[in-house]
């Protein structure tokens, strides 16, 4: 596992084993960012996001070397915890991020009272926990961490399906690639991924 581009490109990332940590592969989180970037490399620059069920930290730190201020790594697993510093620790980013060790949709009170307005939310949870992926979707749409022009991404596996709609937030776009799939949703699910 190695970052895709930007600051970082090339350089490579320590992954846990075991069933619920599944790093989003290199392939996908190349589709993802081609997605958001849409040819324009400053595309991501200055941008908050949300890494949801972070694991290794893999898309968050993607982020980051592409120009994204600010990462709020979010994940319950002590040890995914640690990988998720010691990733960090190997680039030299010291600031820009933030972890929570903590369940969803808990830690979202926490961001909230920090004022987190995220541009981007990605979220991957094992893909065993299918009605914790529907019930994250459903506490996103009720919180003020996203705002009208928020992206947010699901991560999943390609014969399951999600959901369309939670509350305000829409599905406008789903991409399939192997045996997984993102799910893009906005708030009224209109029009593209532009940021």
């Amino acid at each position: 596992m190695r970052v895709i581009a930007g600051k970082y490109r090339s350089r490579p990332l320590l992954s846990l084993r075991g069933l619920d940590v599944r790093p989003t592969s290199d392939r996908l989180r190349e589709t993802l960012f081609n997605v958001l970037t849409a040819g324009n490399p400053d595309a991501l620059a200055g941008t908050v996001w949300l890494d949801l069920f972070a694991g290794t930290g893999a898309v968050g730190i993607e982020a980051l070397s592409r120009g994204a201020k600010e990462v709020h790594f979010v994940e319950k697993s002590g040890p995914a915890v640690e990988m998720i510093r010691h990733n960090l620790a190997s680039l030299g980013i010291t600031q820009g991020y933030d972890i929570l060790q903590q369940e969803l949709p808990g830690a979202f009170w926490r961001m909230e009272r920090a004022k987190v307005a995220a541009d981007v939310v990605f979220m991957d949870p094992p893909y065993r926990m299918k009605s914790t992926c529907a019930g994250t979707l459903q506490a996103l749409a009720e919180s003020s961490l996203i705002w009208a022009m928020s992206v947010v991404i699901a991560e999943h596996e390609k014969r399951f399906d999600p959901g369309q709609e939670f509350g305000h937030l829409r599905r406008f776009r789903v991409l399939a690639q192997g045996s997984a799939a993102l799910s893009f949703y906005r708030l009224g699910g209109q029009g593209d991924v532009q940021l």
